[in-house]
């Protein structure tokens, strides 16, 4: 692993620039490029198994619709808690499509529907973590978000609780684990440190934000409430890209927000999402700046990227 003072490498879903994300094969190419951490992200099945799966639904990253054509709700929708493991087993993962167009979302990655890819569960991809681990003699962190557990409570499930007991069972319990638990739900992401007693180190994704802003900024007053209410119960926030950064003023200079600072003089790490090679914001000309503009200018501790070999290679340069 890296030492504390250097910003980590996060892989956002493996490294699903160069394969379909969350699939094994993701995860063990990110690793072999050396990221720190590889993320997942964490929805139940019917019966309550843990699978990696970027959201709740199927269909625009498996070949659900032709498997099980009369499985999709009223909205047209495919849900993962309505398959057991073993229907889910039978599907094959591939790129990302949108769900009303059926075209890739990223047209230049790897073909939808090509080659033979699986979604798996999560214990399937500690194993493979922990087995490149040894047999790399590298150790790689891992990433979980626990997705929408308000949903899944609507459901009769308790993600959380699950989740957590597959990461006990696994060795990632401590503080001092080589691994985070992400939520975007701030509720839930209380009850994982209150309620569920959770010592791993926690991380509240900040969707877009009611905070006010001023000019560029946040207001600092209210910015500093918010997150020193989130210091009370996490250890880290994983905003957008565009609340870190906003871009370029008329003279050219970066406009940085005041998250990362304050944030930090709460004692929280920041780590945001998500730094893409093929959709580069237009205040920046290619990925290597971006880089540095995050993990120099901005000073954050790391950050979620879809490319971890080239935002490495870009830190080494930086």
């Amino acid at each position: 692993m890296v030492n504390a003072e250097t910003p980590i490498v996060i892989a956002h879903r493996g490294a699903s620039g160069y394969l379909p994300e969350h699939t094994l094969a993701a995860k063990a190419l990110a690793h072999g490029m050396g990221a720190e951490y590889l993320e997942q992200d964490v929805v139940l099945t019917k019966d309550d198994q843990p699978i990696v799966l970027h959201d709740i639904h199927l269909d625009t990253v498996s070949n659900v619709a032709e498997v099980f054509p009369d499985r999709r709700r009223v909205d047209g929708r495919y849900y993962a808690i309505d398959f057991t493991l073993a229907e889910v087993q039978q599907l094959r993962a591939s790129e990302r499509v949108d769900a009303k167009t059926k075209k890739p979302v990223f047209p230049k990655r790897f073909p939808p529907r090509t080659s033979h890819f699986t979604i798996p569960t999560l214990a399937e991809e500690l194993e493979l973590i922990q087995g490149l681990n040894k047999s790399s003699g590298r150790e790689a962190g891992i990433y979980t978000e626990i997705k929408a557990p308000a949903w899944h409570r609507g459901e009769g499930k308790d993600i959380s609780k699950i989740v957590l007991e597959v990461l006990d069972r696994y060795g990632y319990c401590q503080r001092s684990d080589a691994a985070y638990v992400q939520c975007f739900e701030v509720v839930e992401t209380k009850r994982i440190r209150q309620e569920l007693n959770c010592q791993l180190r926690l991380v509240q994704l900040l969707g877009k934000n009611d905070w006010k802003e001023v000019d560029f900024d946040f207001a600092r007053q209210e910015l500093t409430k918010a997150i020193s209410e989130i210091a009370e119960y996490a250890e880290g926030i994983g905003p957008r890209m565009d609340d870190v950064i906003r871009g370029r003023q008329k003279n050219g200079d970066l406009i940085v927000t005041s998250l990362v600072e304050v944030a930090h003089q709460h004692g929280l790490v920041v780590h945001p999402y998500t730094l893409r090679a093929d959709a580069l914001p237009d205040y920046t000309a290619s990925f290597d700046e971006l880089v540095k503009l995050f993990f120099v200018d901005a000073k954050v501790d790391g950050f979620f990227t879809d490319f971890p070999d080239m935002a490495l290679q870009a830190r080494r340069q930086n």
